[in-house]
């Protein structure tokens, strides 16, 4: 497997979105369901400037994850991380889990959240957070998301 990890760039928006198109509706939802999330998954180039994305890369994009630091504490948060169906189930994930991990390690983060999917709840206990509530979907009405949480050690 030939995969890089690089930071985004402002012309990769439209192909992390559809990363994270395929990804999500991989798990199963309708047209309905996807177009009810659908701005919400949607990268632009504003969200590129603001936060760190990194993607894993063969030939063309195939992955990616997103780390936003909060300015208030020494937290991160995990705002997307996408893999194309294609690639998953290939270490992808886990590749650019290590790659956000160190990072957040030398900005001194503490700590990791985010918001995962249900289906993704296991994939993730697997890199070692724990879910420690439910959320609001930011989509969808009256769904709840397990909110996970991962103390960093430096």
């Amino acid at each position: 497997m030939d995969v890089s990890i690089r930071l985004a760039q402002r012309e990769d928006a439209e192909a992390l979105t559809m990363i994270a198109m395929s990804s999500k509706q991989s798990n199963g939802y309708d047209d309905a369901f996807m177009e009810a999330c659908a701005e919400e998954l949607r990268v632009t180039s504003s969200l590129l400037e603001a936060h760190e994305y990194w993607v894993a890369e063969s030939d063309s994009p195939c992955g990616f994850i997103s780390l936003e630091v909060d300015p208030d504490r020494p937290a991160g948060v995990i705002g997307a991380f996408f893999i194309d169906p294609s690639w998953q189930r290939r270490g992808i994930g886990r590749l650019l889990w290590t790659t956000v991990e160190g990072s957040a390690l030398e900005k001194g983060l503490k700590s990791l959240r985010l918001d995962a999917d249900p289906d993704a709840e296991a994939f993730y206990r697997g890199l070692g957070l724990s879910t420690v509530g439910r959320v609001p979907s930011g989509s969808i009405p009256g769904r709840t998301l397990p909110h996970m949480r991962m103390d960093l050690s430096g």
